[in-house]
C-alpha cells in the first residue's frame, strides 16, 4: 500500500482563553472527498466517512489523535515530533472540518512561534492505501486507512489546493501485524495476491491498523 499524504493550506488560527491561560488552535478543512485534487487523486466520500468515524472513535475520543510538525516519511506518529492534538473532526458536505490544539511541546512551540510571526502554514493528512486509475483520475481504494488526520506543514500552494504528496518509490505493507516499508514492485504483488485470494478482509486490515497505531 502506498503512503498517501494530502496538504491543505486554508486553515484558521484561533486563540481560546480559560482561567487566564491562552490556548492556540488551528481549524479548517482537513480532508476533502469527491473532488479531483491537483495531483489527480479523488477520495470517495464513503471511504473518508468510514475512516473519519474510526479515527474519531479510536483516537480523538481517547485523546490519542496526535499530529507532527513537518512531513514525516512514514504513517506512524513520532512522539518526539508531536506538535498538536486533534480535538474534533466532522463532515460539512464533502469536506471534513477539523480542530487541533497546539501543544506545549518543543515542536508545538516552534509552530506557535511561526504562526505568531505570520508564517502561513497548512495541514497534511496521512494514510495508507492503493490507487485505482480511471479516465485519468486516481481513485483511492476501499483499503485506504487514515493514520493521521492532520500534520502541520509549510505549503506553498494556493488555498484549498492539494499538492503532490505520494512518497514516490516507497510503499507500505502489513507483515506480521507491522507496517513495513517495501519496494514498490514487491508491494504491488502483495496487494494483488490479497485482492485475488481475499486472504485479508477489510475488517482484518482495520484491526491491524488499530493494533499497530495503539501500540506506537
Amino acid at each position: 500500500m502506498k503512503l498517501i499524504t494530502e496538504e491543505i493550506e486554508s486553515i484558521e488560527i484561533i486563540t481560546e482563553e480559560s482561567e487566564g491561560k491562552k490556548t492556540l488552535y488551528i481549524t479548517g478543512p482537513f480532508l476533502q472527498a469527491e473532488v479531483t485534487n491537483r495531483n489527480g487523486r479523488c477520495y470517495p466520500f464513503s471511504i473518508l466517512e468510514r475512516e473519519v468515524k474510526r479515527y474519531n472513535d479510536t483516537f480523538i475520543k481517547n485523546g490519542r489523535a496526535l499530529g507532527e510538525l513537518g512531513h514525516p516519511d512514514g504513517p506512524s506518529v513520532n512522539l518526539d515530533r508531536v506538535s498538536h492534538m486533534i480535538t474534533s473532526l466532522h463532515s460539512e458536505g464533502n469536506t471534513f472540518v477539523g480542530k487541533a490544539k497546539v501543544l506545549d511541546t518543543p515542536m508545538g512551540n516552534i509552530a506557535k512561534s511561526l504562526l505568531d510571526e505570520g508564517v502561513m502554514l497548512g495541514v497534511s493528512s496521512r494514510g495508507v492505501g492503493s490507487l485505482i486509475e480511471k479516465n485519468g483520475v486516481k481513485y483511492v481504494s476501499d483499503d485506504f486507512m487514515l493514520a493521521t488526520a492532520a500534520d502541520i506543514v509549510a505549503d506553498p500552494s494556493a488555498p484549498d489546493a492539494f499538492v503532490q504528496g505520494i512518497m514516490e518509490g516507497k510503499e507500505w505493507v502489513w507483515e506480521g501485524g507491522i507496517l513495513k516499508e517495501k519496494a514498490a514492485e514487491a508491494t504491488r504483488k502483495q496487494v494483488e495476491y490479497y485482492s485475488k485470494n481475499r486472504k485479508l478482509s477489510e475488517q482484518r486490515k482495520l484491526k491491524l491498523l488499530n493494533d499497530y497505531l495503539l501500540n506506537l
